[in-house]
Protein backbone atom coordinates (compact mmCIF):
# COMPACT_ATOMS: atom_id res chain seq x y z
CA UNK A 1 0.00 0.00 0.00
CA UNK A 2 2.80 2.08 -0.73
CA UNK A 3 1.02 5.17 -2.59
CA UNK A 4 -2.13 5.08 -0.93
CA UNK A 5 -4.08 8.47 -1.61
CA UNK A 6 -5.37 10.23 2.03
CA UNK A 7 -8.20 12.60 1.64
CA UNK A 8 -9.26 14.61 4.25
CA UNK A 9 -12.70 15.03 6.05
CA UNK A 10 -14.19 16.43 8.72
CA UNK A 11 -17.39 15.25 11.22
CA UNK A 12 -19.13 18.35 12.31
CA UNK A 13 -22.53 18.65 13.95
CA UNK A 14 -23.56 19.80 17.90
CA UNK A 15 -22.13 18.36 20.61
CA UNK A 16 -23.40 15.09 22.40
CA UNK A 17 -24.48 14.33 18.59
CA UNK A 18 -22.67 11.36 18.75
CA UNK A 19 -19.91 12.20 16.26
CA UNK A 20 -16.73 10.65 18.99
CA UNK A 21 -18.81 7.53 19.63
CA UNK A 22 -19.40 7.28 15.97
CA UNK A 23 -15.40 7.53 15.14
CA UNK A 24 -14.48 5.18 17.47
CA UNK A 25 -17.15 2.66 16.29
CA UNK A 26 -15.36 3.16 12.76
CA UNK A 27 -11.70 2.79 13.84
CA UNK A 28 -11.99 0.38 17.18
CA UNK A 29 -14.74 -1.59 16.11
CA UNK A 30 -16.62 -1.09 19.60
CA UNK A 31 -18.81 1.48 21.13
CA UNK A 32 -17.93 3.53 24.12
CA UNK A 33 -20.54 5.29 26.06
CA UNK A 34 -18.84 8.23 27.18
CA UNK A 35 -19.87 11.91 27.76
CA UNK A 36 -16.46 13.31 27.48
CA UNK A 37 -16.77 16.18 25.33
CA UNK A 38 -14.52 16.94 22.15
CA UNK A 39 -11.97 19.60 23.20
CA UNK A 40 -11.21 20.87 19.81
CA UNK A 41 -10.39 18.36 17.66
CA UNK A 42 -9.68 14.16 17.60
CA UNK A 43 -7.86 13.52 14.91
CA UNK A 44 -8.84 9.61 13.03
CA UNK A 45 -7.05 8.05 9.79
CA UNK A 46 -9.31 5.09 8.45
CA UNK A 47 -8.54 3.12 5.50
CA UNK A 48 -11.28 2.09 2.97
CA UNK A 49 -11.92 0.50 -0.22
CA UNK A 50 -13.56 2.98 -2.38
CA UNK A 51 -14.72 0.41 -5.94
CA UNK A 52 -11.27 -0.97 -6.74
CA UNK A 53 -9.05 1.05 -4.39
CA UNK A 54 -7.76 1.31 -1.30
CA UNK A 55 -7.59 5.09 0.38
CA UNK A 56 -6.95 6.82 3.75
CA UNK A 57 -9.28 9.54 4.91
CA UNK A 58 -7.77 11.29 7.77
CA UNK A 59 -11.04 12.04 9.94
CA UNK A 60 -11.53 15.42 11.86
CA UNK A 61 -13.81 15.37 14.95
CA UNK A 62 -14.80 18.68 15.26
CA UNK A 63 -15.85 20.02 18.60
CA UNK A 64 -19.68 20.97 18.54
CA UNK A 65 -19.38 23.55 21.68
CA UNK A 66 -20.06 26.88 21.06
CA UNK A 67 -17.09 27.95 22.72
CA UNK A 68 -15.14 26.14 20.22
CA UNK A 69 -16.41 28.16 17.65
CA UNK A 70 -13.65 30.33 17.61
CA UNK A 71 -11.20 28.21 16.46
CA UNK A 72 -12.73 24.80 15.37
CA UNK A 73 -12.57 27.22 12.24
CA UNK A 74 -9.26 26.69 11.39
CA UNK A 75 -9.71 22.74 11.38
CA UNK A 76 -12.03 23.04 8.07
CA UNK A 77 -9.34 23.98 5.88
CA UNK A 78 -8.87 21.52 3.53
CA UNK A 79 -11.28 19.30 4.07
CA UNK A 80 -12.45 17.80 0.91
CA UNK A 81 -15.80 16.05 2.28
CA UNK A 82 -17.34 16.11 5.61
CA UNK A 83 -20.39 14.61 7.28
CA UNK A 84 -22.83 16.86 8.94
CA UNK A 85 -24.16 14.90 12.26
CA UNK A 86 -27.53 15.40 14.03
CA UNK A 87 -28.98 13.79 16.65
CA UNK A 88 -32.45 11.96 15.70
CA UNK A 89 -33.64 12.21 19.29
CA UNK A 90 -33.19 15.71 19.56
CA UNK A 91 -34.52 18.78 17.05
CA UNK A 92 -32.23 21.32 18.51
CA UNK A 93 -29.20 19.02 16.87
CA UNK A 94 -31.59 19.12 13.70
CA UNK A 95 -32.48 23.02 13.54
CA UNK A 96 -28.55 23.94 14.06
CA UNK A 97 -27.45 21.68 10.91
CA UNK A 98 -27.80 24.84 8.55
CA UNK A 99 -25.71 26.97 10.69
CA UNK A 100 -23.40 24.03 10.44
CA UNK A 101 -23.24 23.99 6.52
CA UNK A 102 -22.98 27.54 6.26
CA UNK A 103 -19.92 27.43 8.60
CA UNK A 104 -17.97 24.82 6.91
CA UNK A 105 -18.59 25.94 3.66
CA UNK A 106 -17.48 29.48 4.48
CA UNK A 107 -14.13 27.82 5.23
CA UNK A 108 -13.75 24.53 3.16
CA UNK A 109 -16.32 25.70 -0.03
CA UNK A 110 -15.41 22.59 -2.42
CA UNK A 111 -15.82 20.35 0.30
CA UNK A 112 -18.90 17.61 -0.38
CA UNK A 113 -21.14 16.93 2.35
CA UNK A 114 -23.67 14.26 3.59
CA UNK A 115 -26.23 14.64 6.34
CA UNK A 116 -25.88 11.68 9.22
CA UNK A 117 -28.99 10.90 11.43
CA UNK A 118 -27.14 9.17 14.73
CA UNK A 119 -28.87 7.35 17.33
CA UNK A 120 -31.89 5.72 15.15
CA UNK A 121 -31.63 2.93 18.26
CA UNK A 122 -33.88 5.55 20.19
CA UNK A 123 -37.10 7.43 20.46
CA UNK A 124 -36.86 10.07 18.04
CA UNK A 125 -38.42 13.54 17.28
CA UNK A 126 -37.04 13.63 13.21
CA UNK A 127 -38.31 11.28 11.41
CA UNK A 128 -36.66 9.98 8.58
CA UNK A 129 -38.65 11.63 5.45
CA UNK A 130 -37.89 15.10 7.43
CA UNK A 131 -34.50 14.70 7.36
CA UNK A 132 -34.03 13.24 4.22
CA UNK A 133 -35.96 15.82 1.92
CA UNK A 134 -33.79 18.61 4.34
CA UNK A 135 -30.89 16.61 2.61
CA UNK A 136 -32.17 16.49 -0.65
CA UNK A 137 -32.57 20.25 -0.84
CA UNK A 138 -29.22 20.72 0.54
CA UNK A 139 -27.95 18.53 -2.42
CA UNK A 140 -26.34 16.18 -0.01
CA UNK A 141 -26.81 12.21 0.81
CA UNK A 142 -28.62 11.35 3.68
CA UNK A 143 -27.67 8.54 6.10
CA UNK A 144 -29.33 7.01 9.58
CA UNK A 145 -27.19 5.10 11.72
CA UNK A 146 -26.82 4.35 15.18
CA UNK A 147 -23.22 4.26 17.02
CA UNK A 148 -24.31 1.95 20.14
CA UNK A 149 -25.69 -0.92 17.94
CA UNK A 150 -23.13 -0.23 14.83
CA UNK A 151 -26.23 0.11 12.25
CA UNK A 152 -24.89 1.67 8.87
CA UNK A 153 -21.91 2.90 10.50
CA UNK A 154 -19.42 1.88 7.91
CA UNK A 155 -21.87 3.69 5.21
CA UNK A 156 -20.49 6.96 6.60
CA UNK A 157 -17.29 6.58 5.94
CA UNK A 158 -17.58 4.35 2.53
CA UNK A 159 -20.20 7.82 1.54
CA UNK A 160 -17.35 10.26 2.48
CA UNK A 161 -14.83 8.03 1.13
CA UNK A 162 -16.85 8.44 -2.41
CA UNK A 163 -17.43 11.95 -1.84
CA UNK A 164 -13.73 12.53 -1.19
CA UNK A 165 -12.65 10.74 -4.10
CA UNK A 166 -14.96 12.15 -6.69
CA UNK A 167 -14.82 15.76 -5.15
CA UNK A 168 -11.04 15.61 -5.74
CA UNK A 169 -11.36 13.96 -9.43
CA UNK A 170 -13.01 17.23 -10.10
CA UNK A 171 -11.56 19.82 -8.17
CA UNK A 172 -8.15 18.73 -10.05
CA UNK A 173 -8.96 20.34 -13.67
CA UNK A 174 -10.12 23.53 -12.00
CA UNK A 175 -6.37 23.16 -10.17
CA UNK A 176 -5.13 22.90 -13.52
CA UNK A 177 -6.59 25.01 -15.26
CA UNK A 178 -5.32 28.06 -12.64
Amino acid sequence: MANVPTYKVIVAGDGSVGKTSLLRRQTAGRFTASRVMTIGVEFHVDTIRVGRHTIKLSIWDIGGQKRFAGFRRMFYRGAVAGALVFDVTDRDTFIALPHWREEVLSIAPYARLMVVGNKIDMPREIEYDEARAWSLAMRCPYVEVSAMTGHAVDRIFEGLGWLAVKNTEQLQPQAAAT
